[in-house]
C-alpha cells in the first residue's frame, strides 16, 4: 500500500498527487491520498480558508504570508496523530510519497517501518521544506541545477494537440488559488489579438465583458480537506448558475491548457506539469517566491517559455509560441515516470 501525502494550501502540489495516485491505480497497486489540512481542528481551517481568499484578492499579500508561513504541524491534536498512525497500520501503508514539506515532521514521528519517497514538484526546495533533515528518498520533478527533468508524473494518457488543431486562444490562470497577476493582463493580451479562458475563482473576477475572454470557475466552496476529488470545474456565465464538472484522471482545466496556444501563469511546479504534459508553453508572469524563480528560469533554459515582457518585446508573435511548443512536444514521454518507478524499485 502506497499512501500519497500532499497539502491542501499548495494545489500545486496536491493535484500531483491525486494524479500520481491515479497513475498507480493504472498499474494495479493500491493507492490513497492523504491531506495534511484534515489533521487541523476546524478553528485552524477556517483560518486557512479565508487566507486563500485573501491571496487570490491580493498578491502582495500573497507574497508577504509566504514569508511568515509557518508548518501547521503544531496545531494537530496529539490524539489525531495516534488515530492516523493506527490508521496507516490497519490499511498495511509500507511506503509513503511525500509531496509537501510540511509532512516530514510526522513521518519522523511515525515509528512504523515504511519507506519515504520525497517527490519535489518544484525544480528547488518549496518553502514547505523549509527546516529540511534529509529525511527519505529524494525525487524531483524537475531540476533547477541540472537543468533537467529527472521524473514526471503523467496527467493524461491521451495525444498532445498538434500546433495547426489549436486555437488561437491562451489560457490564464493563477494555480489553485488564482494567485499572481494573471488577471491584469486580461487586457493587453486581448488587445493583441488572441482569445482568452481566464479561470475565476470568484464571480467577481469576470469583470471584462468581451465575447473573446470566456470565465471558468473553480468551485469557491471546494476544499481538497473535505473532497477526495479534483477541483470542480465550470463555465462561468455571470447571473447564471455555474454548472460544475470533474475531469476523469485528470484536472479538468488541463483539457482548456491542452488547446491552447500558451498558458499565461506564475510559475508554480503544477504549472509546469501541465506544460510538459500539454506541450503548451508557458508565458511567465511575477513568481511566487524564490523557488518559483528558479522555476521560471529553467523554462526558459529548457525552451518551454518565455516572460510576458520579452514577448510583448516581439510584439506576442504566435510564431513564437510555436517554438516553444515544438520544443514541448513529445518531451513528457521521454521522462521516467514516477509511477513505474516506484513500483519497479527505482525511486
Amino acid at each position: 500500500m502506497i499512501e500519497v501525502l500532499t497539502s491542501g494550501v499548495a494545489l500545486g502540489v496536491h493535484v500531483p498527487g491525486l494524479l500520481l495516485a491515479d497513475r498507480l491505480r493504472e498499474r494495479g497497486a493500491r493507492a490513497g491520498v492523504t491531506v495534511l489540512e484534515r489533521l487541523l481542528p476546524a478553528a485552524k481551517l477556517a483560518t486557512t480558508a479565508a487566507m486563500r481568499t485573501a491571496f487570490h484578492r491580493d498578491f502582495r499579500v500573497a507574497l508577504v504570508g509566504q514569508r511568515v508561513a509557518t508548518n501547521p504541524f503544531g496545531a494537530v491534536p496529539g490524539d489525531r496523530l495516534d488515530e492516523l498512525f493506527a490508521e496507516w497500520d490497519e490499511r498495511g501503508v509500507r511506503r509513503f510519497v511525500v509531496l509537501s514539506g510540511y509532512w516530514l515532521p510526522v513521518l519522523e514521528r511515525y515509528a512504523g517501518d515504511a519507506d519515504v519517497v520525497v517527490c519535489h514538484v518544484d525544480s528547488v526546495a518549496s518553502p514547505s521544506f523549509k527546516g529540511d533533515t534529509g529525511f527519505g528518498a529524494r525525487v524531483w520533478l524537475a531540476d533547477a541545477e541540472r537543468v533537467a527533468l529527472p521524473a514526471t508524473i503523467p496527467v493524461s494518457r491521451e495525444p498532445q494537440v498538434p500546433w495547426a488543431d489549436r486555437a488561437k486562444s491562451l489560457l490564464l490562470h493563477g494555480g489553485g488559488w488564482g494567485m499572481g497577476t494573471y488577471r491584469e493582463r486580461v487586457g493587453e493580451l486581448l488587445g493583441a489579438g488572441f482569445e482568452l479562458d481566464v479561470v475565476a475563482h470568484e464571480e467577481a473576477d469576470a469583470e471584462v465583458v468581451d465575447p473573446a475572454v470566456r470565465y471558468h470557475l473553480i468551485d469557491p466552496a471546494w476544499h481538497p480537506w473535505v473532497d477526495d476529488g479534483y477541483p470542480p470545474f465550470g463555465r462561468l456565465r455571470p447571473g447564471t448558475p455555474t454548472t460544475y464538472a470533474r475531469g476523469v484522471g485528470h484536472h479538468a482545466s488541463f483539457d482548456l491548457m491542452r488547446t491552447s496556444a500558451a498558458a499565461v501563469s506564475k510559475p508554480g511546479g503544477g504549472t509546469l506539469l501541465d506544460s510538459l504534459w500539454s506541450a503548451t508553453p508557458l508565458v511567465l508572469l511575477e513568481p511566487f517566491g524564490a523557488h518559483e524563480q528558479r522555476n521560471s528560469e529553467l523554462w526558459q533554459r529548457l525552451g518551454f517559455g518565455i516572460t510576458v515582457e520579452a514577448w510583448r518585446e516581439r510584439g506576442y508573435a504566435l510564431e513564437v509560441l510555436a517554438e516553444l511548443h515544438e520544443a514541448l512536444s513529445g518531451v513528457a514521454r521521454r521522462v521516467p515516470d514516477l509511477s513505474g518507478m516506484l513500483l519497479s524499485g527505482g525511486a
